[in-house]
């Protein structure tokens, strides 16, 4: 097998402190990452890289290593030397997995102590350590019949991408969103791993608020749907059964005889949906046909002489 010079995978003096080795490690760590490197060989770097930080970073396996001396340089052949043991005794472990390089493996073993069945499958964030990554917001727009139904949106999101030089730019992406029946004004809904990307750990996630835009004939409060509806005088007069608009359709509703203006009648359950149910409240009001002929003036005469009432008798200074 071939030697390998983990300084020189680091580009790090051998002689450099435990801070240089993790900031070279950071910097060639946000290139190859496998998540967000374009480089052809970002994985096959990466693992290269996490396994010299592996070793650096750890004050007994750099010894170890550095026991080797520096008369090996990378390329070479590598057996171990007569009696060496995993690094002084470190131990060889069974069932060594492909996570680290076979020369890792035979200084250090696959099932010791700082042998690997850890593996870099799942991408080391910096410092060995998981980075998960940040949660972001976003605002969508719905209209009230899709609050009632349910939809689906495409959301655009900005989200960072780490560039080779360590830098981040921010990169448009699209993600489809499922709005769940019965979502209520200012509600969040978590969208989970659609957050930005993490260094090692799984995304962040997305957190959506939810808008819902003015309605030409309802009015949201909550759960709950109001709406403004035009009767005559007689239906007022007399009571009457209307079919009424809700966001499910329409339904019979009774007015009851002597209805007034501005009476608010209540439908159970018809605002949004949820476990706990929006209802729909019915305002009405009541409109007085117009006197554009001689029939209809002839008639409010009528009505003036034989329903007399003053509507104002109540009023005081």
């Amino acid at each position: 097998m071939e030697y390998k010079d983990y300084y020189k995978v680091l580009g790090v003096d051998r002689k450099a402190t435990q801070a240089d080795i993790k900031k070279a490690y950071r910097r060639l760590a946000r290139k190859y990452h496998p998540d967000v490197s374009k480089e052809p060989d970002a994985e096959a770097r990466f693992k290269e890289v996490s396994e010299a930080y592996e070793v650096l970073h750890d004050p007994e396996k750099r010894a170890a290593y550095d026991q080797l001396g520096s008369g090996w340089r990378q390329g070479q052949d590598f057996r171990p030397p007569p009696g060496w043991a995993g690094g002084g005794g470190f131990g060889q472990g069974a069932g060594a997995d492909d996570a680290f390089s076979d020369f890792f493996e035979s200084l250090f073993g696959a099932g010791s102590p700082f042998g690997g069945r850890r593996g870099f499958a799942g991408a080391q964030g910096f410092g060995g350590r998981q980075a998960r990554g940040d949660d972001q917001e976003a605002e969508v727009t719905i209209s009230l019949e899709e609050a009632y139904r349910g939809t689906t949106r495409m959301v655009r999101l900005q989200a960072p991408v780490v560039q080779a030089d360590g830098h981040q730019r921010m990169e448009p992406r699209q993600i489809r969103v499922k709005i769940p029946a019965g979502v209520s004004e200012g509600q969040r809904i978590r969208v989970a791993g659609q957050g930005a990307p993490g260094m090692g750990g799984g995304a962040g996630d997305l957190f959506l608020r939810v808008r819902i835009a003015p309605h030409r004939q309802y009015r949201l409060e909550g759960r709950d749907i109001h709406l403004e509806l035009p009767i005559t005088p007689w239906e007022a007069a007399l009571g009457a059964t209307l079919q009424v608009p809700t966001l499910g359709g329409w339904i019979d509703m009774k007015i009851p005889p002597g209805s007034q203006n501005g009476k608010r009648l209540r439908l159970k359950g018809r605002g949004l949906p949820g476990r706990a149910k929006g209802d729909q409240y019915v305002t009405l009001r009541i409109v007085t046909p117009p006197a554009d002929s001689e029939a209809a003036r002839a008639l409010y005469r009528r009505m003036r002489e034989e329903l007399p009432m003053n509507p104002r008798e109540n009023l005081t200074v």
